[in-house]
């Protein structure tokens, strides 16, 4: 069997885990592996080469993918699933293990007559049919290791830290390590804010417990309608608002209900590098095998993904519908803690 392997998408910790296990598992197995670069653009541009062992020694916990990826979607271009197709032929593939988050498994299942296993991976943990995709902790740590530091310095000057994490349309990162990390509001993109309720709860806080305090909003937080005027965000190449800023906004307007001197900080893309903590290390491992397993077994378009304790698969075409958002329960852990 020979199966093409890329990234698509956003990178994050652990995939090249998932490379190195698709690889050496593969070669155990019987299996050549082809890898493409930057995603299904290599796909279509035919940038791929056959990947050795050699090629994934020393790789597990480095951050990042060896093979690149970008955000490129032959669903969306003219002509791109039939290049997709063309090239199963030109490399003389059975299939492809495709490393990727929503955008990346949209497009793939939007060719569903190319064989396909899917592996899920995004830091914003929001794609359908797994409890965990690739990348999330080691984002959710990071962003938890900061809020450690932020509070440090907080309490130092009281002030009032405001620190923004990623999180598009789900706000994993931010429940998790606003939570992880003692802070004392929690925005994200599920449950819109009134401004007012924040600052008031801020005030109470400084009034009863500690003259500082620590807010964490996620980049896709958005306001109850008519308590706070965001901008239009431009949008990117696939048509996703570029989000960012959120942060200094919520900020300014502590600054100015509160008089609390307000301070922001934007971990930005430093939540996608660096080395996988060990769970992304094992998940990127598990999925990877069971990807060859199902490309072995001719169960193509599937997304692999785990389930409790245990490997689960989910049609690809179905995982736009399963997206995975916080549910409201989860709020209440920092509702209680923050009341």
């Amino acid at each position: 069997m020979r199966l093409g392997i890329l990234t698509g998408g956003g990178d994050c910790p652990g995939l090249n885990a998932a490379i190195r296990v698709v690889v050496r598992y593969g070669h155990h197995r019987g299996v050549t592996v082809v890898g493409f670069r930057d995603g299904w653009r290599g796909v279509l541009n035919g940038a791929a080469h056959e990947l050795t062992e050699e090629d994934v020694r020393g790789i597990l916990p480095r951050g990042g993918t060896i093979l690149g990826t970008s955000g490129t979607q032959p669903s969306l271009i003219e002509g791109g699933p039939d290049l997709v197709r063309e090239a199963i032929g030109v490399h003389a593939l059975d299939g492809f293990i495709v490393i990727g988050g929503e955008g990346t498994m949209g497009t793939t299942a939007a060719m569903p007559d190319v064989p396909v296993v899917g592996i899920p991976k995004t830091i914003d943990n929001d794609i359908g049919g797994t409890d965990a995709s690739i990348g999330f902790w080691t984002a959710a740590q990071i962003a938890t290791d900061s809020i450690d530091r932020l509070y440090s310095t907080a309490e130092s000057h009281n002030r009032v830290m405001v620190c923004e994490v990623m999180g598009r349309s789900a706000g994993w990162i931010g429940i998790t390590s606003g939570v992880a990390g003692g802070a004392d509001v929690i925005m994200i993109p599920e449950h819109p804010f009134d401004i007012e309720l924040v600052c008031r709860r801020i005030r109470r806080i400084h009034s009863e417990r500690r003259p500082f305090s620590i807010v964490v909003v996620s980049e896709g937080a958005t306001p109850v309608p008519g308590t706070m005027t965001l901008p239009e965000y431009a949008l990117d190449e696939n048509g996703w608002p570029r989000l960012g800023g959120i942060g200094r906004m919520v900020a300014d307007e502590i600054h100015r209900l509160t008089r609390s001197e307000t301070r922001v900080t934007t971990l930005g893309h430093v939540q996608r590098g660096g080395s996988p903590v060990a769970f992304d290390r094992v998940l990127a491992t598990r999925l990877g095998v069971a990807a060859v397993d199902e490309a072995l077994a001719g169960r193509w378009g599937n997304l692999v993904g785990i389930r409790g304790a245990g490997i689960a698969t989910t049609p690809l075409t179905e995982i736009g519908a399963q997206a995975s958002l916080v549910p409201e329960e989860r709020m209440q852990i920092p509702e209680i803690l923050c009341g």
